[in-house]
Order: structure tokens, then sequence, then C-alpha cells
């Protein structure tokens, strides 16, 4: 990720920038929907700024934090996409790769903490 602009609040705008091994520059705007401090944040590209609806649809980011059993915090990231050809191109793009990359990389941090 090369750029981040985040407003963490429901209704709030984000834009990441990823950059791709090979140099594809791929730019992710959209909205927060929820975000529960400590819980849960759900996200779409749905929208963009001030709600107004983007080009095209493509997934809904659901995050969810609890406590695990015998202490530590259970992570869990679900995609909803708006359908089985947007779902197919996202593992297309090693999106369960990269989650799970994310996760470790948080993992190690909150372990350096």
């Amino acid at each position: 990720m090369s750029e981040a602009d985040i407003d963490l609040r429901p209704g709030g705008r984000f834009f990441v920038r990823m950059r791709g091994p090979d140099g594809e520059d791929v730019p992710l705007p959209g909205v927060w929907l929820a975000v529960e401090p400590g819980r849960r944040l759900v996200f779409t590209d749905a929208f963009t700024s001030a709600w107004q609806p983007s080009a095209k649809a493509f997934m809904v980011g659901d995050i969810t934090l609890s406590d695990a059993p015998g202490g530590g915090t259970r992570y869990e990231a679900v995609a909803r996409h708006w359908n089985a050809e947007d779902r197919s191109a996202h593992l297309a793009m090693g999106f369960e790769a990269g989650w799970n990359q994310a996760s470790d990389q948080l993992e190690a941090l909150a372990r350096s903490l």
C-alpha cells in the first residue's frame, strides 16, 4: 500500500492505493459503513466520499474482533461480493493470500507491542 487516507467513522471516506509487483496502480476508494471501536469494521467500495455511488460496486468487507478462547483476539475477515464473477475476479487477484499476509503482519505487530 503506497497511500492511505482514512476517515474512520460511519460514512467516512477511505482511499488507499496499492502498487503491484509489476508496477500496477490500484486506487481503492470507499466508505466505512460501520465502525465499532475494538470490535468491528465494515466498509464498501459501492460508494465514494459523501455517499456518492461508485462506478462499479465490487465488495463489502466485514472485519470482526472478539475474545479468543484461552486469551488473545480472534480476527475474522469476510468479503461479500456483488456477484460470483466479482468473487472469482477477486480470488484471481490473490485476495486470499493478500489478506492472509496482512493478518500475519497485524499479528507480528501486536506481538511486538
